[in-house]
This record gives C-alpha cells, structure tokens and sequence, in this order.
C-alpha cells in the first residue's frame, strides 16, 4: 500500500479551506461588534428633558465623531470583507462539480443482480468474455477506444467475476473493498497546484517569510506599544508626566484646569495648523473683562504659556466651562471637542493626588469632574446645570452681591409662588423653560446618608488591625421631593452573610440572607438586583456619562485621605420606579479596610462625593471605637452557653451524654462552698460507676 500527495487541481478543497480561515477571523470580530455593551454608559437610563443648549448641533456631531472611533471603523470593514470572501468561497463550493471516488461494486461492473446465484454470475460471464475478450472485439476508431482500453475492461470483467466466485479473490475484496486487496489512498492537500509548482514556490516562501517575519511580529509590536503608552485609566503615560509635574499640594481648580491642559491628547487634537487657527480670536474672547469667573492667576496662567496648542487647549476649556460663545463654528465645535478630553485627565490628575493623599487636590479633582460635566466654571452657582439657566437667573434668584450660591436643594426648598417669581419673568425663563427646569431638578440623583456605621462582621467589637467594615445606609432623594416616607428600621440593619456565601465575604456581591420587610402583615425578602442610575444630565458634554459616587474617609486635623475612595456605580435596588417616581428606597453600601494598630477613638470626615453634579455633596463626621483585644474576649465569654443546671432535662442531657453531672447553681455565697463539694462527690461517684460498669 502506498499514499500518494495530491494538491487540489480542480479546487475541490480550496475553498473549504479559506472559508475556514476567514471564519476564524470573521466570527469572533462580528461577535465583538455585536455583543451586548457592558459599558454603563450604554445600558443606565436618561434624564428626561426636552432642553437644547445653543450650539446642540455642534455637540451632536462631536458625540457622532466619538462614536466612530469606539466603534472602530476598521474591525466593520474587516468584518465586512470577510463576510464577502466567506460568501465567494460558499459559491464557488455549490458550483463547483466535485469528483467522488466510487467504492468498488463487481454486480455493477459484471452488469448483473446482487441477487444472482454463482451459476447465474458463471453463465452471465462467459456471454461477457465472448463479446469483450481481446480476441474477439475490435477497437471502434469513432469511439476513440484503444487496444489498451479493451484489455483493462475485460481485466476489470475478469476480476469482478473472481470477487463473487473466488474464495481467496473475494475474501479480499470483503476485507479490503478490492479484489487486489490493500490499495493505495490519495490525500488531497487544499490548496492549488500552482502555488507549490511550476517555479512559485520561492514565492509563497516569500509569502510566509512576509507573514511570519514581518507582519506578525509588527502586529505583537504595536499592540505591547500601545498597551504601554496608556495608563489603567486611558490616558497616555506621557500625559500623566505632564500632570505629575503640574500637581502641588495647595493647587486650585483653576490650576487644575490648567494642569489638564498639558495632556497630549490635545497636541493629537490640535496638530498642525489648528493649533495656531483662530488662537488670537480665542483668546480676545476668553480673556475678556466680563468673563468674571477667571481670576487673575487664572489669566495669568494662560498668558504665559509658550506653546501654541497648550495655549488653544486651556482657552478652549475656560470657553467651554463659562459656556462662551465664540462666534466662529469649528471654534465652537473644537471647544466641545476638548472637554471629554479633559474628563478624561481629571481621572489621571485624581490618581495623581490619591497617590500623594492630600485632601484638597483630592477634592478638587472630583469638583474639576463635576465642573467639566455641567459645564460650569469653578466657582460659579450649581443652579446653572438646571436647563435654560443663566448667570443673569441666578442672580435674580439668589440676589445681588450673595456671598453664597444656592444649591439646587435650597433653590427647590423655596415655596413653589416663590421659586416661581424669582425664575419666571420679563428677562427671565417661561413657563414652560421654568416647568422643565423643576422637572430635571426631581430626577436629579441626590444621596443622603441615614445610618453611618463600622463593623467587623461575626465580632461585636472592633479590636486593632482588624478588617472592618464601613456601611452606609443612605437614600436617593432628589431636590423638591415631598411625602418622603419614613425609613424602615429593618432596611438600617446589616446582616452579616452565611458562612458559604464566599462572594459576599469577600464584599463582591450583596448577601444571599437580605433582611426582610413587612409588607401587608407578611415577611418579604428583599430582592437582590443591580440598578443603574440615569445617565448624568449633561447637556454641554459631547459624550455619555454614567455618575459615579465616591466614599473615602479623611484626616480633617492633617488634611489627608484616611481610607482611599470607594466607588460606586451600581446600587441593589430600584432608584425611580416605572413611572419615573423616586422610591426612596435604602441603599446599602460598603467598604473594607484595615483598622488602626492602636486601641482608641479615631475621628474622621467622610466624603460622599458625586463626580457628575454639583452642590449634592455630603460630608459626615464619624468615630471609629477601637477595643481591647481583652475586651473582645471577655465580651465572647459572656456570649457563651452558660453550664445547664443538674435538676434541669438540659443537666441530665449532658450527664447521660458525658458521664458527669453538672454542678448545683449557688443560691448565695454561703452555701456555695458546699454546692462545690457536693458536685465533686456526685462527680467521683460517678466515674467509680463508670468504672465499675466498664470492668
């Protein structure tokens, strides 16, 4: 037997074999296209609100611009190519004609009935031989048929004959499908001929040199290059640097902002001539004497910077957060370009300062977020995230020469005839600018903390170095909300997890064992669910943004950061309910940490900040009580079991169970001295029983 290498001449197999190299590619980037977005900014909820700020249009194509880049314009084409080769190859295999090797059959090849007898087959043959034996069959010229082509049909006759009547010729042919026994097989290889003959082979080692020396290695390359240019939070290495060398521990947000500048996605932004591109213009409009919200060393700052594109990144962002209109189109379009870019520094800048774990840069980054987001510029009122509010608004509601702005709380605290004069008027907002306003105002995601406490699950006190818990329980109650039902006192519990629930332990998911409410007179457990709040209410950012909480604790004496922040994105129940109604329901929060080495009362501010809105901030004062490890010994002691009485079924339990009897309780200490004794004889004789039984 012997095998025989064959390449694919009449493109049989070529084309399975491309159709499943394109696959592989093809399928797992269609999948990543098509897949369900994990990103929370893809799947939270909105805000809803019919407000449009001026230049909406612009900031529509800047969020479509961003968008093209996410999806990745080259994985669809490459998808779509791969599809289109996937469906060549599909053609090309139903219109090819494909040659099937035929298994050997001699009633096929004798012409007679598999079921005819060997006398039948022997009668059948010998009218075969006289009309195709060599001897008596002449070659027909006008079918082409050669002497040689007689001789193999009357061989081929002759073998079928012997297959069906030869013991030895057919045991081959049953064991093996052939008279001749063992045959030699073809393996066909899919490709075509023409890649590996006639010369080309210098060629297609050419080709796998290309692939494998060249291509590959240039791919690894760009990948590991680009995977290091960027930081954990996106942003380029040399950008971090840049805001490295910027920080200082008493910075403002001004200075922040101008730190945010240095960033190099700006020099990506404004290379070649937009970086110089009506620059002058730029700065006449910023720098102007009305813009009040830039102080002085805020002006300063952006006067003495020497390079063209720093100069246009931080004039855009002070455009952007004193929402400057800048009377020129790409202008205008480039100042809402700039700010995702800048929100996405202040994440590296935060990073920065948690790292050196001052309070007040530590802060400011989280009030740059909320500025950058709102489009407000530091400083200014949080009444100006409302819809359709304006500084000549807020001066009317708040009043001239306020030495401090309302909060959107304060504002919606004010009685509605109130509110409504101060904002509705000649000058001021319509009613139905007003109406829209309040009705952002009630959705607007504000937490408020109703219990604050540590733990340390499965202990009652909290000893040094222990891993404690910080919990909050808090509520989402938006501006101007009324009928705020009382909290439950169950949902302020916190019930430590089962001891098999390992993903509560470890603080990843909330606890299988929720603690119950009574609703109609019946325990109902609560539900363990992952919600989403809406979508941040930006209406100047030309991107999505999903609002994230930050919880950390604070030194207030040193100004430092005790406890990193915690951030949350997610809650475990509902915020609003179907008909967009707050549910005021308690949310429950938590964060690990170690506690301090030394026994004592440790105070600390906490932090609940919020990066995407301002003025919804909440700041708490709260001690952490560190015991004794005696303490926590005496306090386990008293938790256990005190001994059963011996008079009791719980002492007579214990006594059948372990041969001896509990001891009498003491009336009174005169007589305890004998309960003693008494015990101890009761105890001997017992074990002189045992004893006795036992031999």
């Amino acid at each position: 037997m012997s095998s025989d290498y064959t390449y694919d001449e009449q493109g049989q197999f070529f084309p399975f074999f491309i159709l499943t190299l394109t696959g592989l590619v093809t399928l797992p980037l269609t999948y990543n296209l098509l897949r369900p977005s994990k990103e929370l900014e893809n799947t939270a909820p909105r805000i809803k609100s019919d407000f449009k700020p001026k230049h909406a249009d612009l900031i529509d194509a800047q969020k479509r611009k961003r968008l093209r880049k996410e999806r990745r314009i080259k994985r669809i084409i490459t998808v779509i190519l791969g599809y289109a080769v996937m469906a060549w190859m599909v053609y090309l295999i139903v219109v090819t004609a494909r040659s099937v090797v035929k298994a050997y059959d001699p009633y096929d090849i004798l012409g007679v009935s598999r079921s005819a007898d060997e006398k039948a087959i022997s009668r059948h043959y010998k009218r075969m031989s006289l009309i195709y034996h060599p001897d008596k069959i002449r070659p027909d010229p006008a079918k082409n048929e050669t002497i040689e082509m007689l001789n193999e049909r009357f061989v081929e006759l002759t073998k079928a004959y012997k297959a069906l009547t030869d013991e030895e010729v057919r045991n081959n042919y049953l064991q093996f499908g052939h008279p001749d026994g063992k045959q030699s097989f073809s393996i066909g290889i899919a490709l075509p001929k023409f890649i590996v003959m006639d010369g080309n082979g210098k060629y297609v080692l050419m080709v796998y040199g290309a692939l494998l020396g060249v291509l590959l290695p240039y791919i690894v390359g760009k990948w590991w290059y680009g995977s290091q240019r960027y930081t954990k939070e996106r942003v380029l290495v040399a950008s971090a640097g840049n805001i490295f060398r910027e920080y200082k521990e008493d910075i403002t947000e001004g200075g922040i902002i101008s730190a945010l500048s240095s960033g190099e996605e700006f020099n990506d932004m404004l290379k070649g001539a937009r970086a110089e591109a009506g620059l002058a213009k730029l700065e006449k409009r910023v720098l102007a004497d009305d813009n009040s919200f830039l102080t002085a060393k805020d002006r300063e700052a952006l006067k003495q910077l020497d390079s063209s594109s720093r100069r246009k990144a931080l004039a855009l962002l002070w455009a952007y957060l004193g929402r400057i209109d800048l009377g020129d189109a790409s202008l205008d379009a480039e100042k809402y370009e700039a700010a995702p870019v800048a929100l996405a520094l202040t994440e590296a800048f935060t990073a920065i300062s948690l790292a050196f774990g001052n309070l007040g840069p530590i802060v400011g980054g989280f009030k740059t977020s909320q500025n950058l987001i709102q489009a407000v510029s530091p400083g200014s009122s949080p009444l100006l995230q409302l819809p359709n509010f304006t500084d000549a608004i807020v001066k009317s509601i708040e009043g001239e020469g306020a030495k401090e702005h309302f909060t959107v709380q304060r504002y919606m605290e004010l009685p509605e005839a109130q509110r409504r004069s101060l904002t509705v008027g000649a000058g001021l907002l319509s009613d139905k600018q007003y109406t829209d306003a309040v009705s952002v105002a009630k959705q607007l995601p504000m937490l408020q903390p109703e219990r604050i406490f540590f733990k340390v699950m499965g202990e009652k006190v909290i000893t040094p170095s222990s891993l404690v818990q910080l919990v909050v329980k808090a509520r989402f109650i938006p501006p101007g909300s009324t009928s705020v039902p009382p909290v439950n006192p169950i949902d302020l519990e916190d019930i430590d997890p089962d001891e098999d629930d390992l993903e509560a332990l470890m603080g990843r998911k909330p606890a299988k064992n929720r603690a119950t409410k009574m609703e109609d007179g019946k325990k109902v457990e609560a539900k363990i669910e992952t919600i989403q709040p809406p979508l941040a209410h930006a209406p100047y950012l030309a991107r999505d943004h999903s609002p994230r909480w930050n919880i950390f604790l604070a030194d207030g004496k040193q100004g430092k950061m005790a406890v990193p922040p915690f951030t949350f994105t997610t809650f475990d129940k509902p915020i609003f309910d179907e008909a967009g109604k707050p549910t005021f329901n308690v949310q429950t929060l938590k964060m690990q940490f170690q506690a301090p080495p030394q026994v004592g009362d440790f105070t600390f501010i906490l932090h609940m900040i919020c990066d995407s809105y301002l003025g919804l901030d909440n700041m708490a004062q709260i001690t952490l009580h560190i015991d004794d490890p005696a303490k926590a010994a005496a306090v386990e002691e008293e938790d256990d079991i005190s001994e059963p009485d011996e008079d009791s079924i719980a002492g007579q339990m214990q006594a059948i169970k372990t041969g001896q009897a509990p001891k009498k309780k003491s009336k009174d200490s005169d007589d305890s001295s004998e309960s003693d004794t008494d015990g101890d004889a009761a105890d001997t004789s017992d074990t002189d029983t045992e004893t006795e039984d036992e031999d």
